[in-house]
């Protein structure tokens, strides 16, 4: 009987233990930090506050509406940044000729509405890329035949502008034929580029950030297009990284932000057809041991452009749109933070667009000034500041008085 009740004590005894060692694990299990796929926590002292909220704009001709523009960015949608191209081939139209007529407009605009302001450095004119404009769209780029040219317009925009630039981006979507003068995409070219405008300006500006051009997400084929990973690892091999700050990226909306690349492969697509793209990208970055450098969403949005069939195939609602932005901006917080910081939205509109042109369809407004229903979400949104979380407009704000004095506003 002892014998027996003894037995009963001590299976009693290591069934306790058992338990208690699997609820101590249990326990441990969940206090473990997260694993964090895209190492996070080796950013240290980010170039931009996670998040910063930036807007395209298109001030440089200025048809009346470049303040009222500024004044909404600010007031309304209370984003800290606006992104603006200085195209050198409105700034040297002709070798040794400047014209800062425009530039100087816009640094003093976006001082008067406490914007910081982003500048994309590109846009070679005829003269400087042997390449005839007239022949392609006003969009399009061409590298500057002669690297000196090009050094001297990155050296005097820096220059004239020094401590008034927050940063420059250096470059866009080189990884297209279009962007490239129409030849084969050239990642070492671009490099060589981005070399020698990179020390051209920090002989001049050591504090303004530096970022490289992002590059559109696509599958090629070449040589129309080269696919942005097997870009941005050929950037790696030249030792790109030397030259910036932080990382430029494109994540145009193709899907709603929570559908990965790995989402898309399942349904039969391609990785780079995902909002999350670019974690893609910050894997290289990794596999290069460059982990503490920044990303900024140099573009992001989604279309609306149901007519043209380079982007039917992925446009949505103007609804859909809002919502997509307003979550984009969700998955990136809670995601991507810190070693993503500035996001660049598409677009605040220029006033010629009509809705032949495809930037009309991701804008959150229309050329006249009406808003699309993206904008008054933007608006509503709470916005992350480092480790804060920052009320948007809502319908407790009696006025634009009382909206002033009391919305949150990030450093």
């Amino acid at each position: 009987m002892k014998q027996n009740t003894s037995r009963i004590l001590w299976i009693g005894s290591a069934s306790t233990i058992i338990v208690l060692f699997i609820a101590t694990g249990i326990a441990w299990a969940l206090s473990r930090p997260t694993p964090d796929p895209f190492a996070g926590n080796a950013i240290e002292n980010p170039p931009f506050t996670p998040l910063t909220y930036s807007i395209q704009t298109f001030l440089w001709w200025d048809e009346g509406n470049a303040s009222s523009q500024a004044g909404m960015v600010n007031r309304v949608l209370n984003f800290t940044h606006i992104k603006q191209t200085f195209p050198w081939r409105e700034l040297e139209p002709r070798q040794d000729e400047w014209d800062f007529t425009q530039s100087d407009r816009i640094v003093s605009l976006a001082e008067q509405w406490d914007l910081g302001l982003i500048v994309r450095l590109g846009q070679s004119p005829d003269w400087a890329s042997g390449v005839d404009s007239s022949q392609l769209d006003e969009k399009h780029d061409a590298p500057a035949q002669n690297p000196e040219d090009f050094a001297d317009y990155c050296g005097t925009i820096a220059e004239r502008y020094s401590g008034r630039v927050v940063a420059y981006q250096i470059g866009n979507e080189p990884n297209l034929r279009r962007e490239w003068g129409e030849q084969a995409p050239d990642p070492l070219g671009y490099v060589e580029q981005l070399a020698i405008c990179s020390e051209a300006i920090r002989a001049v500006d050591s504090e303004v950030i530096l970022i490289s051009a992002g590059l559109s997400p696509t599958g090629g084929p070449m040589s129309i297009a080269m696919p942005d990973d097997q870009y941005l690892d050929a950037m790696y091999q030249a030792n790109f990284q030397q030259y910036v700050d932080v990382v430029g990226v494109h994540a145009p909306g193709f899907a709603p932000p929570s559908y990965g690349p790995d989402d898309a492969v399942r349904d039969g697509g391609s990785r780079w057809a995902s909002f999350r793209r670019i974690e893609d990208l910050r894997k290289i970055m990794l596999r290069y041991d460059d982990a503490n450098r920044q990303m900024a969403i140099l573009e992001f949005g989604y279309t609306t452009d149901t007519n043209n069939p380079d982007y039917a195939w992925f446009a949505v609602s103007e609804e859909q749109q809002a919502q997509y932005i307003r979550d984009a901006y969700e998955y990136a917080a809670e995601n991507w933070r810190p070693w993503i910081g500035l996001m660049n939205l598409i677009y605040m509109p220029n006033p010629e667009w009509t809705a032949e042109d495809e930037e009309w369809w991701w804008s959150i407004m229309l050329p006249d000034g009406q808003p699309r229903p993206a904008f008054f979400t933007l608006a509503q949104m709470d916005r992350y500041c480092g480790d804060a979380v920052l009320s948007g407009w809502n319908e407790t704000f009696a006025s634009e008085e009382d909206w002033l004095e009391r919305r949150d506003t990030c450093p």
